[in-house]
């Protein structure tokens, strides 16, 4: 054993270890073992008999409330384990303050962890508290519910089935986010070239309803990693990366973020990958290797969540990150899953099925696509290139696979 998020060594008994008894009964069950030096060597305590009385004594005058905690004796190593249990009845204050661990370390919360605690005390959530704004209206809402057939028309039935209103205190936050008038932080995507200095595009999704934020970013996407190619008769669309994956992504950022602070959902695309960041680490009682494992079993936000799920966006029971995986099953690339403390972060590879397009070709491909053909004058005439690179250009994109040389001469041309 040794010192980690859920477990501290003590070499003796004394104040500083009730810091990390609030963080235990605040953050999630834990022990601390009196009578190890920082080292991991044992030193024993004196009188374990004596030392359990005193731990027991502080607890009891120190914590509030008094948290459910045990204790054991090992007489042979003379040391004492204290467990502690995470409680109920949050937050767990030690001097009117309340703690928490990072990884081996115990700090002190700020406000925001803090009104969070409070609400984990009376078992609520953010997005059940009621909004400031109770004039709302929700076309897109409607619109997407009637579009999957889930109702016929919305009311005021169906917006407390869906528990975003209520006669005693109105419209909650997950109403407003849900609503036309979301006055959340919304999804910001930048398109990168080269690299990070560059920057081809870029677009804000905000002041919408969640769900239109969500089309937006996969129009974006649709923009930028999606390819059609002539299949004998038929026009067949194919996607660098997964569009389910990349839909899932977008849509569990949204469905599991922290909407308690002023941050966006960033969306960063660039030529070989994406990279979604959602505010927010993961939600209290959820493990990172049980989130990896796609275990999500706590819900941040089960009243959106709810919602989504039933417009078909997400799948209720967590398991968007199996979804992903499962999206690029067929492919050597795989995504990636970064959790820290304080956001989330999937990073969606471009497959193997085509190389990846530099912001100069992206831009010569997009032209080709919309005029459906063209000959490389047109590219240095549109874009200021000079014929031996639209050549270069025209002829990586065919070795690419994004066209088609077609005639030869005079009357060559390039079709997507």
């Amino acid at each position: 054993m040794k010192e980690c998020r859920t477990v501290e060594w003590k070499e003796s008994v004394s104040n500083s270890f009730l810091k990390t008894v609030s963080a235990f009964a605040n953050y999630g069950s834990g022990s601390i073992v009196f009578g190890i030096a920082d080292d991991g060597s044992v030193k024993g305590l004196a009188d374990t008999r004596a030392a359990c009385l005193d731990i027991e004594n502080k607890i009891n005058d120190s914590i509030d409330p008094t948290p459910f905690f045990s204790l054991t004796e090992n007489t042979r190593k003379k040391t004492v384990t204290l467990a502690v249990e995470e409680g109920p009845n949050k937050p767990y204050l030690y001097r009117r303050k309340a703690y928490r661990r990072s990884d081996t370390a115990t700090v002190e919360v700020d406000n925001v962890e803090l009104r969070r605690l409070v609400l984990a005390g009376q078992n609520m959530h953010f997005e059940e508290l009621p909004c400031h704004e109770q004039d709302l209206t929700f076309h897109a809402l409607e619109e997407k519910l009637e579009a999957e057939h889930v109702v016929k028309a919305l009311n005021g039935d169906v917006l407390r089935t869906f528990n975003l209103f209520n006669f005693e205190a109105g419209f909650n936050n997950a109403a407003l986010i849900v609503s036309d008038q979301n006055t959340f932080p919304g999804i910001d995507v930048a398109r990168f070239g080269e690299n990070i200095n560059t920057i081809a595009d870029r677009s804000t999704f905000e002041g919408t309803s969640v769900i239109e934020q969500i089309d937006g970013a996969c129009t974006m996407f649709e923009r930028y990693y999606s390819v059609e190619t002539i299949e004998g008769a038929r026009r067949t669309t194919h996607y660098s990366i997964p569009y389910e994956a990349f839909r899932e992504a977008v849509a569990n950022a949204v469905a599991h973020r922290t909407w308690d602070v002023n941050a966006k959902i960033r969306i960063a695309m660039y030529p070989d990958r994406i990279e979604i960041s959602s505010p927010g680490g993961l939600p209290a009682g959820l493990g990172r290797d049980e989130y990896l494992r796609g275990f999500i079993s706590q819900l941040r936000n089960p009243i959106l969540a709810n919602v989504l799920f039933r417009l078909n966006i997400i799948e209720m029971f967590g398991t968007g990150i199996v979804r992903i995986r499962s999206s690029y099953a067929e492919y050597e690339q795989k995504p990636e899953f970064d959790v820290s403390e304080n956001a989330v972060r999937v990073t969606l590879p471009v497959t193997d099925a085509r190389s990846a397009l530099t912001s100069d070709e992206e831009l010569v491909y997009r032209f080709v696509k919309e005029e459906g053909s063209a000959a490389s004058g047109q590219i240095v005439a549109n874009f200021g290139f000079g014929k031996d690179k639209a050549v270069k250009l025209l002829r990586s994109l065919v070795e690419k696979r994004y066209v088609e040389k077609t005639g030869t001469g005079r009357g060559t041309r390039y079709r997507a």
